[in-house]
């Protein structure tokens, strides 16, 4: 497959993401009659999660990170070798 191929491919099926994405229903909580509960006025503030551990979750992010970063260097290398 050629290089501009591929890009476009890999362009394509990044916009295919980002359009099924826009379609994720958002978090906006209503009761059952249809009226939207929660704060009346938004001053900037993060909800409270009820004391919930973070840890795991920024610990696996920074994984996620790494290994992405990984690939990235990785895939430079062998560009840099084939040409």
């Amino acid at each position: 497959m050629s290089a501009a191929r591929r890009l476009l491919l890999t362009a394509a099926v990044a916009g295919t993401l980002l359009c099924a994405l826009w379609f994720v229903p958002s978090a906006n909580a209503v009761d059952q009659g249809g009226v939207r509960v929660g704060v009346p006025a938004n001053d900037g503030r993060l909800a409270e999660t009820g004391g919930r551990d973070t840890v795991p979750y920024v610990l696996g992010g920074t994984a996620f990170l790494a290994v992405g970063a990984s690939f990235v260097v990785l895939a430079m290398r062998r560009r840099g070798r084939a040409s």
